[in-house]
């Protein structure tokens, strides 16, 4: 399949009194220099022409029906595909009578993409308690879209230039994590990160680095039994599922460069220990991709912003970074 015949990505609208419209007019507005594929965005085109007058930037937009013509106007224009608006937009704050119109807009653009005319999605930055309000009943994006794409187990994955890092457990307290952890969550999330390097990012022989729950990796049972008794026994069957597997490891010695070349994705116990490297390293350029779904899944991975939307300060980075990942993605597993 050529460059010319893959379907547009999907982009979701998000909260829209957040610094989703912003950064999306940003990206469009970057893809040439980026070299970034075709998409278009689901959602309300007001909410975009008056983003682009309050930016003060003259931009194009062109509302479309079907995805198929998103990629013939990509080049000249913004392609939206409508969504309607219950309330008026301020930024910065939220307007619960919205809701329906952000879960519609995730909703189209994940039928698109289970249809197979859009080639994946990129979801912009929802704000959980205004959809909590409105009736969601799962955590967010990723339990909701596991359900609606048929129940597969997801599992979230951070990355950045130089480094992918997936959380076994996640928003949970850290007080709950020793008892929580079992062999088989750790089974189940390292084989799904193994079959999604090879197949969703083309590593013929991925390496996988697992870290340790305790200091210094417990110490031999010294500082705790987890990695004994729950980390070592799952092992083996991440292995089996084609893997080079090494651990666990002291958490505070194996994100360091020289140490991160050793491995393409490291496997981590509890969030923190996940997301604090990476939002070290490059903050402003990470990407959350949900593994395990049948379509193609990735997110800017931060927030809604509210703090500075509508003022121009918002950082592109990220969703750029999502939106050539899912690219990446759909390419490869096309090629599979």
């Amino acid at each position: 399949m050529t460059k010319a015949d893959r379907p547009p990505l999907a982009l979701t609208m998000g909260e829209p009194a957040g610094i989703g419209p912003e950064i999306t007019l940003k990206a469009w507005a970057a893809r040439k220099d980026e070299a970034l594929p075709a998409f278009f965005v689901v959602g309300a085109p007001a909410l975009y022409h008056e983003e682009a007058r309050r930016l003060g930037v003259e931009l194009a937009f062109r509302e479309i029906a079907t995805p198929d013509e998103a990629s013939r106007f990509f080049d000249a224009a913004l392609p939206i595909l409508p969504v309607s608006l219950d309330a008026a937009v301020q930024p910065g704050h939220l307007a619960p009578a919205n809701a329906r119109a952000v879960m519609q807009s995730i909703d189209m653009a994940c039928d698109l993409a289970l249809a197979g005319e859009a080639a994946g999605m990129v979801t912009n930055p929802i704000h959980k308690r205004a959809l909590y309000e409105a009736g969601l009943k799962v955590p967010g994006h990723t339990e909701y879209l596991a359900e609606r794409t048929g129940g597969a187990t997801p599992v979230m994955m951070l990355s950045c230039p130089g480094l992918r890092v997936v959380p076994v457990t996640v928003h949970q307290p850290l007080a709950s994590v020793a008892t929580s952890l079992t062999i088989a969550m750790i089974e189940e999330k390292g084989i799904i990160l193994a079959h999604a390097l090879r197949r969703d990012l083309g590593i013929a022989q991925p390496r996988i680095a697992v870290a340790g729950l305790n200091p210094h990796a417990g110490e031999e049972g010294h500082i705790g039994r987890e990695e004994i008794d729950v980390i070592i026994p799952a092992l083996a069957a991440i292995r089996a599922a084609g893997a080079e597997v090494s651990g666990p490891l002291p958490p505070d010695t194996m994100f360091h460069a020289a140490a991160r070349a050793r491995y393409d994705a490291a496997l981590c116990m509890y969030h923190d220990q996940a997301l604090i490297p990476l939002k070290t390293i490059d903050f402003e350029r990470g990407v959350n991709t949900t593994l395990g779904l049948p379509i193609v899944r990735t997110s800017p991975d931060h927030g809604t912003a509210l703090d500075i939307a509508g003022r121009g300060l918002a950082h592109p980075g990220s969703l750029i970074e999502a939106i050539r990942l899912a690219a990446e993605i759909a390419r490869n597993r096309a090629a599979s």
